[in-house]
């Protein structure tokens, strides 16, 4: 599939986050297959080994999980660094040195991949690295945690219960990484062009709707920033809207005797 606009303007690339359990890896990899563009999802993280000359374990186990500030203080490896003003030695924990270290070359790779363009990118915070990229197109799918629980117990052969707790445990994990790595909340509605619960709507659905937005996008990249939001093309309402008055007693705000 071509995304290719007549004034030169091009889509480069899909970045999906996902809900544990909702779905969004299969969404990602069906996506892919449709548009003959390329899957980019644990591959990412082999790719970011290669570059640190890490085995692929270490980086893995960094992958979407961010160590617990305790952790990080009582790390016994440190390193000096000399101060640029001052040539004083501060004593850096190592732990920091391979994080930075990790993260820069996750920024570089997930770059890279966008600039060439025709990719379908799977987590590793890649809406936020890619967030003032307007040849992106930005998708987070979600579902209700019972479906998720579900989904999970399907999938990966476990109980209700275990299922529950993975869920649950992958969560925490997501939500440290992305408030560690990017002080963001993945779970904000305004990271993404797109938003799809699938608690109804099936896989194939949610593929559609991404072909559709990534279409729609598209047309509007040779447009000014300024003139992009709510109010493209429309004109003033002709008078005043209405203001809704709710009932008296739900803004009664004098205190109950």
């Amino acid at each position: 599939m071509s995304t290719l606009q007549p004034d030169g303007g091009e889509m480069k690339a899909i970045t999906i986050s996902r809900q544990y359990g909702s779905g969004g890896g299969e969404v990602a990899a069906r996506l892919a297959r449709r548009m003959d563009w390329h899957l980019i999802d644990h591959e990412l993280v082999a790719r970011v080994a290669r570059e640190l000359g890490i085995p692929e374990q270490v980086a893995v186990e960094r992958d979407e999980f961010a160590k617990s500030f305790i952790a990080r203080v009582v790390s016994q490896f440190v390193t000096p660094v000399p101060t640029a003003a001052s040539g004083i030695v501060q004593m850096v924990p190592e732990d920091q040195i391979v994080e930075n270290r990790y993260q820069e070359t996750l920024h570089r790779v997930v770059e890279t991949a966008a600039d060439s363009g025709r990719a379908v990118i799977v987590g590793r915070g890649a809406q936020a690295i890619l967030v003032n990229r307007r040849d992106v197109l930005h998708v987070r799918i979600v579902a209700p945690l019972q479906e998720r629980v579900a989904y999970v117990a399907l999938r990966e052969n476990l109980d209700v219960d275990r299922a529950q707790e993975r869920v649950q445990l992958k969560d925490r994990d997501r939500t440290r990484y992305m408030q560690a790595a990017f002080q963001l909340d993945a779970n904000n509605p305004l990271l993404y062009d797109l938003v799809i619960n699938l608690g109804v709507l099936s896989l194939d659905q949610a593929v559609d709707l991404i072909e559709l937005s990534l279409k729609d996008k598209a047309q509007w990249l040779s447009l000014p920033a300024e003139e992009l939001g709510p109010a493209r093309g429309l004109t003033r309402y002709p008078g005043q809207p209405a203001d809704f008055q709710p009932p008296a007693h739900m803004t009664d705000t004098q205190p109950s005797s």
